[in-house]
């Protein structure tokens, strides 16, 4: 098994064993998500990816059109800092990023929360790839990878999590980006992606670096 899955699988079931009860809940949730064919409205491969200008931690903003001047682009949608799944994804690409440096890619992660020099510097704004915020995940819903956060989930992040995404994302706390990864092109063009609506399950870097060796 590959070794982000294999992670992943182990939290999974770390998280089962202290509250099954929950983890059944997500489990049926998660489903319901597959029946309403959440994400099938993300960009598909040989779409033009829409253009964007986000900003990043400093509260610079970062263009899609001035990323792609410098060749393919990497575009991983996470959660937020707050998610171990997250975490455990972006430490895995930050691992390899040399690799995808080498095939002349940039890695560019996008999630709602908002920058805030307020805030101390947390492990991803730290990383060696651009973090951009997407407050109201405005881009999510343009790549078609949005999704409102049932209720259920919403009072465990609230009330179990002590964590209000209202404040951290300085907007709409109810909408999150199911987590995806699309490959660009430098014509902008999707040339590779990976969408679930399970956020416990990611994408590895080893198919991302794969796809970018093999473009077309």
């Amino acid at each position: 098994m590959k070794k982000l899955r294999a992670l992943t699988d182990a939290k999974i079931e770390s998280g089962r064993q202290a509250n099954p009860e929950f983890m059944n809940g997500v489990d049926t949730i998660i489903k319901q998500a597959k029946a309403f064919q959440q994400g099938e409205n993300a960009i598909k491969i040989e779409q033009k990816a829409p253009d964007f200008e986000l900003p990043n931690p400093e509260g610079k903003s970062i263009s899609l059109a001035a990323l792609l001047e410098k060749g393919p682009v990497v575009i991983t949608f996470y959660r937020g800092n707050w998610c171990p799944y997250c975490n455990l994804q972006l430490r895995a690409l930050q691992a390899r990023l040399d690799e995808i440096h080498a095939l002349g890619a940039t890695l560019v992660a996008i999630s709602p929360q908002v920058p805030d020099g307020s805030l101390t510097k947390d492990e991803i704004s730290t990383m060696d790839f651009t973090v951009l915020s997407d407050q109201d995940a405005k881009v999510a819903r343009q790549y078609g990878v949005a999704w409102e956060v049932p209720e259920f989930l919403a009072e465990h992040m609230r009330v179990d999590r002590k964590l209000d995404l209202e404040k951290i994302n300085n907007g709409n706390g109810n909408i999150l980006p199911i987590p995806a990864t699309f490959i660009l092109g430098q014509d902008g063009v999707v040339r590779w992606s990976y969408v679930n609506v399970d956020y416990r399950i990611r994408s590895e870097p080893d198919e991302i670096i794969e796809a970018l060796k093999n473009p077309y």
